[in-house]
């Protein structure tokens, strides 16, 4: 995929995150809306199997990746600029995806611009979880799904317990472990200072939370 400096690249939590997609079996002509959209991989595959697709990210330079990647592979995207869900507010879809940055941070607040906004999400890493997790159901369609994916350090069971509140039922469809990558790596001492990680632990699960309408 093709991206501008400072864009999110495609990973292990990605890749996670289509499998899960693809698994929904889109209809042709399917709504979906792709929150932090970054490269675009999540848009590319959701238009590949037919949708139409809208991507929103706070970064212009992701748009403008997202937008590209889409169109060397013959599709098109809508693209929107805003924070989480405000861009699309009003509409609805039948599928949404989100790879939100969840890294718990010893900052406070998440940062404002620079690439590590893509990972930086507060102290538990849900800064901006909780917030999608609040104001997911309000753009989903009558039987809309919502597929999250994120780390297990920053509570699985907090995003189900979140969605549940809100209104949508939930599950686990994947997991996957892997090894710390640098940010994760960098931070280790400090993650078991706060008791996320066992000491010596130097790898993540990461896990895909479906949410959906009760029928």
């Amino acid at each position: 995929m093709l991206r501008a400096p400072g864009v999110y690249a495609a990973q292990g939590d990605t890749f996670l995150l289509v499998s899960a997609l693809r698994r929904e079996g889109l209809a042709p002509g399917s709504r979906v809306l792709d929150v932090g959209t970054g490269s675009g991989a999540l848009a590319v595959a959701a238009a590949q199997l037919g949708a139409e697709v809208t991507a929103v990210d706070v970064s212009r330079r992701a748009l403008g990746s997202a937008w590209a990647n889409a169109a060397l592979r013959g599709k098109r995207i809508g693209v929107r600029a805003g924070d989480l869900l405000e861009p699309v507010r009003g509409r609805r879809f039948d599928l949404v995806v989100a790879n939100p940055p969840y890294v718990p941070s010893p900052r406070e607040s998440p940062p404002r611009r620079g690439i590590a906004r893509a990972w930086d999400a507060g102290p538990a890493g849900r800064a901006l979880l909780d917030r999608l997790c609040r104001g997911v159901p309000g753009v989903l369609g009558p039987e809309g799904v919502v597929l999250i994916v994120h780390s297990s350090l920053c509570g699985v069971e907090a995003t189900c317990s979140t969605l549940e509140r809100a209104g949508l039922r939930t599950q686990v469809v994947s997991r996957a472990r892997q090894p710390f990558g640098p940010v994760m790596r960098a931070r280790a001492r400090w993650f078991e200072g706060r008791g996320l990680i066992g000491p010596g632990q130097r790898e993540e699960e990461l896990v895909v939370v479906r949410g959906a309408r009760e029928r």
